[in-house]
């Protein structure tokens, strides 16, 4: 395991301070406040942490109150809703300086047959060969504050390549889908659970700014400000995150200054493991 990765990992895996109440500490990515991804595998690191052994989660709903500090750390308060014969529901309160940041309601299922079908893989080129974003940002280096591009270069826990790379300078006017191609950047231990947590940790990279492709503006676009309101989750089959995952994005709507993104994780197999669902603020000073 990397690194950087290690260190990802060791972020999900929260503090116990007593029955039902974790902490997790919070990591600076450059963006000025704590990245969703971050509240979200903690939330539902902090809420599996309650459930029985076996049983796995297969949803998550989750709504983004307030800015985190990403100087401070994360208490999260887990409310047991319900545990039934096949299902276990939580809620998750995320508290920073007195005040709830974050709620999420997750529900968690015991392994069942049944009948099964997905949708069909986008036909896109594999990762072999493409850029990642490391190597995209250099080609920046030039252009972008030297704080923004030590984020961008920094190494990186988890490992994306666009398959239509993008010119986040002076973004062109483009149809709102994106497919990105991600792996962890080491190898995880078998145990499903981490990977969930770091694939809805992944699961905010790309997702909100696709939304923004038809009106060529993108997350360095001077005045232009993106934050997460909503973010939903579901699993459908199990993750292997040492293997490269396809996440294919589209936007069927912005309006009202808000973007709303859809997303699908394919495996190398073509199948579909997850499926995700946001909406945000989506606001350009400019009048845009």
């Amino acid at each position: 395991m990397s690194q950087v990765l290690n260190e990802l990992v060791s972020l999900l895996s929260l503090e116990p301070i007593e029955l039902g109440l974790f902490r997790g500490q919070s990591q600076d990515i450059g963006l000025g406040h704590v990245f969703g991804g971050q509240v979200m595998g903690q939330a539902l690191s902090a809420a599996r942490q309650t459930v029985k052994p076996g049983r796995m989660v297969h949803s998550f709903h989750a709504y983004f109150l307030r800015a985190g500090d990403e100087q401070q750390p994360i208490v999260y308060d887990v409310e047991i809703m319900r545990d039934g014969g096949s299902f276990s529901a939580r809620r998750v309160k995320a508290i920073q300086k007195g005040q709830p940041i974050f709620y999420m309601t997750c529900s968690f299922q015991k392994p069942e047959a049944g009948f099964s079908h997905h949708a069909s893989m986008p036909q896109v080129v594999g990762p072999e060969g493409l850029m990642d974003q490391h190597l995209l940002a250099m080609t920046m280096q030039d252009k972008v504050p030297p704080k923004i591009l030590e984020a961008f270069v920094a190494e990186v826990p988890i490992e994306m390549r666009l398959v239509e790379p993008l010119d986040l300078i002076a973004p062109a006017v483009t149809e709102p889908v994106r497919h990105v191609w991600m792996r962890v950047n080491g190898s995880l231990p078998a145990d499903t659970c981490v990977h969930e947590y770091l694939l809805a940790y992944a699961s905010d990279f790309n997702f909100l700014v696709t939304a923004a492709q038809p009106h060529g503006v993108s997350l360095l676009t001077p005045g232009m400000r993106f934050a997460t309101i909503d973010h939903a989750m579901w699993f459908h089959r199990p993750v292997n995150f040492n293997e490269w995952l396809l996440y294919s994005i589209d936007s069927p709507n912005a309006g009202g200054g808000r973007g709303f993104v859809r997303g699908q994780f394919f495996n190398q197999a073509a199948e579909l493991v997850a499926s995700t669902t946001q909406e945000g603020l989506m606001r350009y000073k400019g009048g845009k």
